[in-house]
């Protein structure tokens, strides 16, 4: 992810050109919220993210990230988690129904598809391991 920016969540927000894509992205807004206890804020010029941590690989490239974000795109709403979550949660994507995965990255067609439940516990997880609290290989 990118740096926090001084743009409006809401404006962003309300500029989705997709009825359903805006309703969707205040919905997984407020549920990120919850989870985080953080309000949202913009990491460049699409991403709305919660919270931050700090990060440090073994390459020793380090920097800050949102502990939980999102991007309503055109084709899909863009839900970013710690990284290797399909091994680590192979029965929750089990349960969470239609989905498409990349590194870090869950990409959902629309929230009424899947199951309300499964998503928070991904995203729940995903903010438990960049706090620490949570090992990434358990």
């Amino acid at each position: 992810m990118t740096a926090p920016t001084g743009q409006s969540v809401e404006e962003f927000l309300a500029a989705v050109p997709s009825e359903t894509r805006r309703s969707d992205a205040r919905r997984l807004a407020e549920i990120m919220r919850e989870i985080t206890g953080a309000e949202p804020v913009m990491w460049g010029p699409s991403i709305v993210g919660f919270g931050s941590y700090h990060y440090r690989y073994d390459s020793g490239r380090e920097g800050d990230s949102a502990l939980a974000g999102f991007s309503p795109r055109k084709q899909h709403l863009v839900v970013y988690l710690a990284g290797g979550f399909e091994e680590r949660h192979a029965s929750t994507l089990a349960r969470l129904g239609p989905y498409k995965a990349g590194k870090g990255c869950l990409y959902l067609k629309n929230l009424d598809d899947v199951d309300p439940a499964a998503l928070r516990e991904l995203i729940d997880r995903s903010v438990r391991v960049h706090r620490g609290v949570d090992r990434a290989g358990s």
